[in-house]
């Protein structure tokens, strides 16, 4: 899904089990949206895959994979993943896809989670329950109490925002405010996780501005904050390879759990400042 201003209102986010936030071409971000435990009667605006994207969901695989194209090396990495991507983009499942005739292409493309499943059926796609990548559980010691963190990315500066009276983070953005939805309802989390990832370009250009479509380094281990009832946890991200999930750990080595509920993974570039706030 995009996150540029002009893709905003975004719609279906508030239904995700997870949001992925990965840095792409230009300084901007993106978001890929996981759907298990809720229908989303709408997921707009989508766009264009990227070559990361597999690398982010490998763990969780076979997953419903819905993009709108991408360019030719992207296109090859779905293809080429067999039953880790089951490919429900706009190209090959189209008629799962409409435009929403308020907004201008291309931010304006739209689809449902009912509208993938009923397109991965036609297909023979079918899929079991995914495989956990989160610890849940009760806050292990260690934590200090943290209001907010500000996400420094090259074009915005992203805020969660503890509300003890609702017990999640509340999104916003340093030029547009309160991160809000289509719905009229503002983009919450009950844990946010911040990774520092190694960011590089590729040999491969994006867009007709010539800029290169990035890759981020996700395994080995670096920098990482979970934030969870109002309390961080800093220490260090593991993953040893890309089939595994990234585990999260104190500086101590004890594991970090999650709260119930909804997770929001952001991708952050190495150099990017990460501001926690009291």
């Amino acid at each position: 899904m995009e996150n540029l201003p002009e893709a905003r209102p975004q719609w279906g986010l508030d239904y995700a089990d997870i949001v992925f936030e990965e840095p792409v071409e230009g300084g901007i971000t993106r978001f890929i949206a996981v759907y298990q435990c809720q229908e989303a009667s709408r997921v707009e605006p989508v766009r264009s895959a990227r070559l990361v994207d597999a690398q982010i969901l490998e763990p969780l695989g076979p997953v419903l994979f819905a993009y709108s194209g991408g360019i030719q090396a992207v296109v090859d990495e779905v293809d080429s993943s067999g039953s880790l991507l089951y490919d429900v983009g706009a190209n090959k499942a189209s008629g799962a896809y409409s435009r929403d005739p308020t907004r201008y292409v291309p931010h304006n493309l739209e689809t449902s989670t009912v509208a993938l499943d009923a397109a991965a059926s036609t297909f023979g796609y079918h899929l079991g329950p995914p495989k956990p990548i989160f610890t849940y559980g009760r806050m292990v010691a260690g934590g200090t109490p943290a209001g907010a963190v500000d996400l420094h990315f090259p074009l915005d500066v992203t805020t969660w925002t503890w509300h003890p009276d609702q017990r999640l983070y509340f999104r916003s953005y340093s030029d547009t405010g309160r991160a809000m939805q289509g719905d009229n309802v503002q983009i919450t989390a009950a844990n946010v996780v911040v990774m520092v990832v190694q960011e590089y370009p590729t040999q491969y250009i994006e867009d007709a501005d010539g800029s290169h479509e990035n890759e981020l380094t996700l395994t080995s281990s670096g920098p990482a904050w979970v934030f969870r009832d109002g309390v961080q946890f800093y220490g260090k991200w593991e993953r040893p390879d890309l089939t595994s999930p990234a585990i999260f750990v104190e500086t101590d080595g004890t594991r970090i759990t999650f709260s119930p509920g909804s997770t929001w993974e952001e991708l952050v570039p190495a150099g990017e400042r990460v501001t926690v706030l009291p």
